[in-house]
């Protein structure tokens, strides 16, 4: 089988960054059988993350170089199979632990308020190891076997975790939406969490006449987002649909909670907005199919378009008034 190979080197004096980026490989599951090299299985969504990654690294002065390997020197399938599987066999035991610690946390029996709080926050540890739970599921690319029996627990959990919605700094000019009325936009083939993400912006909110088309690279006139040298593309550890909300100054409680999750799925990190499991689950699913770029992007549209306005609708409801001290 092929793997997808990611190696840098990063500028000196960068060693918090360096402590990131190993946080940053260790999220989307990448494996290092061989001082210096970093393996995926040559999968769409993983070439995505090593070359947003590789990006990063070159935009922050470091060197990054991403290949794909048809067989390892000194190393059998078999074996890095096992070595993935390892690696998520000691994150599943992690989980199992933190589960079993929870399971066994007796409530507070002082008085019917003070079980009731303790249980809440029972229900939000409990919510919160079953996201990261999901996250582990996300990246276990061989079906590591402890998964199973870890999912059995997790099945008669509630849950009843949130979030804050996602605050986008904005530290460069704001652009004029006019002037990109009536462009053609172009982004790269197979669209997927972030492009779909863009696609429905740029239709909503800059231009809803836009036309979109997809290629390996933008002819002289045209918009890029999402690809390498674009005008619109990752920035700063944003994502692009990140980077446009800034450049346009789109601001709302509905569109920060939608980055959110675009930002964590996108990026392979935790899922910790309700919604996101969900979505990252769907765009899974379309990445199976063989859908045309016009048809992945017809349904992320109106994917988002839902997603927004139920994100809109629900932070705009009051909220329930916490309980005070009897």
């Amino acid at each position: 089988m092929a793997w997808l190979g990611l190696s840098y080197t990063l500028a000196a004096g960068t060693s918090s960054r360096r402590v990131t980026l190993w946080r940053r490989l260790r999220r989307l599951g990448a494996v290092s059988p061989t001082s210096g090299l970093y393996l995926l299985p040559d999968r769409p969504d993983c070439a995505e993350a090593f070359q947003w990654l590789a990006q990063e690294i070159q935009d922050g002065g470091g060197e990054a170089l991403r290949v794909r390997i048809e067989r390892l020197e000194g190393r059998s399938d078999a074996q890095l199979i096992a070595t993935f599987q390892s690696a998520r066999r000691a994150d599943y035991k992690a989980v199992a632990a933190e589960v079993r610690a929870l399971e066994r946390r007796p409530a507070s029996k002082r008085d019917a308020r003070h079980a009731s709080d303790s249980q809440d926050r029972r229900h939000l540890a409990f919510d919160r190891l079953r996201r990261r739970f999901s996250e582990l599921r996300r990246i276990d690319f061989f079906d590591c076997p402890e998964g199973a029996a870890v999912a059995r627990r997790f099945d008669r959990l509630e849950r009843s975790f949130d979030t804050p919605p996602l605050t986008l700094p904005n530290d460069e000019p704001v652009l004029d939406r006019a002037r990109y009325r009536g462009r053609r936009w172009v982004t790269r083939p197979r669209p997927h969490v972030d492009r779909l993400a863009c696609a429905w912006l740029i239709r909503r909110f800059i231009d809803p006449g836009a036309r979109i088309r997809y290629a390996e690279r933008a002819r002289a006139g045209e918009v890029g987002f999402d690809m390498a040298g674009a005008e619109f593309g990752h920035r700063g550890g944003r994502t692009s649909f990140e980077t446009l909300l800034a450049a346009f100054e789109l601001e709302d409680p509905g569109l920060r909670a939608l980055a959110t999750i675009v930002h964590a799925i996108d990026l392979g990190e935790p899922l910790t907005h309700p919604a996101a499991e969900g979505v990252a689950a769907i765009l899974d699913g379309w990445r199976r199919t063989d859908w045309k770029d016009a048809e992945l992007e017809r349904h992320g549209v109106a994917l988002y378009e839902g997603l927004y306005r139920t994100l809109t609708e629900s932070l705009a409801r009051p909220s329930k008034p916490r309980r005070g001290k009897a």
